[in-house]
Order: C-alpha cells, then sequence, then structure tokens
C-alpha cells in the first residue's frame, strides 16, 4: 500500500520537465494517491498526467491560473463534484524574475508577489474550505525557498514573496490545527529546474561553481524536493504543522 493510498493531491505548477510540481505529482502518484496537475500551460499539465497514467498511476491535467480567484473555485469546485474532497494541496507555482534592486520594475515586483504569494493565499484558503466542509484531515504544502531565509542578490522580490509564504503557512497552521489540517512549507535550495537552468548566467564553469557552493557536492534534483513532498502528504508527519522543511544540501548552514 503506498504512502498516500486513496488521497486526493492537487499539484499547482505542474508542467514543467524536469521541474518540482512535475515531480511531485509523479511521486504522489507513484504512492497512490489520485493527482490533479494543474498549470497555465494546459498543454504541459497534460503531458505530466499521461506521463502518469501510462506509468499506471491515476491522474488528471486541468489548464488552471493559480492568480485567478474565480479559476480556484472552479478547480476547486471541479474536485468536489468529480472526486469528493481534496486531501493534500501543493502549491507549488511559482516564477523568478532575478534582477539587482536598481534593474527591478514595479510591474517585475508586483508579478512575482502574484504568483508567488497571492496563489498561495488563495489555494490555502479554497483548500481549507473544502476540507472543513468534507471533514478532511488534511495536508497543505506551500512551496517556499531558501531565499526567504538567507538574502540572495539579485532576488528581493522573490525573496520577499517566499518569505511571505512562510509567514502566512505558520499562520494558518495555527488557525487550522485544532480541525487536523496541517500547513508547512519545503525550502528548495538549488535545484535543477528548468526554472533554475534559466536563471544561470551563460558561463560553462557556473556548474562547477554552484556545486562547489554546496556542502554535499551538487545541485538538487526535483525528486528530491518530490520526496520531502511525500512525507508532508503522508501520515508520517501528521504531528508536523507550521514546520518549514529546508531541502538544500547544507547551503545554507554555514
Amino acid at each position: 500500500m503506498g504512502m498516500v493510498e486513496g488521497k486526493v493531491c492537487l499539484v499547482t505548477g505542474g508542467a514543467s520537465n524536469p521541474g518540482l510540481g512535475h515531480a511531485i505529482a509523479h511521486k504522489l502518484a507513484s504512492e497512490g494517491a489520485t493527482v490533479v496537475v494543474t498549470d497555465v500551460d494546459g498543454e504541459g499539465a497534460a503531458q505530466t498526467a499521461e506521463e502518469i497514467v501510462a506509468a499506471g498511476g491515476q491522474a488528471q491535467a486541468w489548464e488552471q491560473d493559480v492568480t485567478d480567484d474565480a479559476a480556484w473555485d472552479a478547480t476547486i469546485e471541479r474536485i468536489g463534484s468529480e472526486h469528493g474532497q481534496l486531501d493534500v494541496l501543493v502549491n507549488n507555482a511559482g516564477i523568478a524574475i532575478l534582477k539587482p534592486l536598481p534593474d527591478l520594475t514595479l510591474d517585475d515586483y508586483n508579478r512575482q508577489m502574484l504568483v508567488n504569494m497571492t496563489s498561495v493565499f488563495l489555494g490555502t484558503q479554497k483548500a481549507v474550505a473544502i476540507m472543513r466542509e468534507k471533514g478532511v484531515k488534511g495536508s497543505i504544502i506551500n512551496m517556499s525557498s531558501v531565499a526567504a531565509l538567507v538574502g540572495v542578490p539579485a532576488c528581493s522580490a522573490y525573496s520577499a514573496a517566499k518569505a511571505g509564504v512562510l509567514g502566512f503557512t505558520k499562520t494558518i497552521a495555527s488557525e487550522t490545527a485544532a480541525e487536523g489540517i496541517r500547513c508547512n512549507t519545503i525550502h528548495p535550495g538549488l535545484i535543477d529546474t528548468n526554472m533554475q537552468r534559466q536563471s544561470k548566467v551563460d558561463n560553462p564553469d557556473e556548474d562547477v561553481k554552484l556545486n562547489a557552493a554546496i556542502p554535499l557536492g551538487y545541485v538538487g534534483r526535483p525528486q528530491s524536493i518530490a520526496d520531502a513532498a511525500l512525507f508532508l502528504a503522508s501520515d508520517l508527519s501528521s504531528y508536523m504543522t507550521g514546520a518549514q522543511l529546508v531541502v538544500d544540501g547544507g547551503l545554507i548552514n554555514q
């Protein structure tokens, strides 16, 4: 029996491969969950779901703009209608616009706050509502970053949003604990995703420098974050809420 057997899990931002949402969706499905994969890239989300089904898992894919309140209502309503309840939400969708402060525009700042923070507020609010309605002791997993915990050059807006996710999650955890609804954050370090690859300088020595900066000696793989998400989605973490799970190869422990 899988670690999340029979659970209904929603994973946002699941289109990009390699990406955190893609890996998390695969991991949860491999452990027995029915996974709903959403992304603003509907075709990419569908590809992820097709891969899961081909591997013997259960998955659906829907196009969703996580910054749109009405889109969240439609997604949660459809989950309730088709699956009866929601057990796990992984608020994973995110973007990074890395610029030093003088070059950062207000549009850059607002876009990162909208996608990285406002979407987490909307998703968490809707998930808590359906969990309460159905009497589900669910798990909400919000993707933050090590950039919420330490200063990272050119990441001011991204860091602000991810720090907001951390503070928001801790507060929601205190509000929902009595009902058995858990809310935790994951803080990835340098992970080999499309977003990370796009943020790197076009320099053949970049990977060597990144690896050298990490005590464990290598840039992480999305599967490591997926393992952390599986743990928080499962009953193995039933006594954890308001916690921050850092998965960074020791990067900030220096």
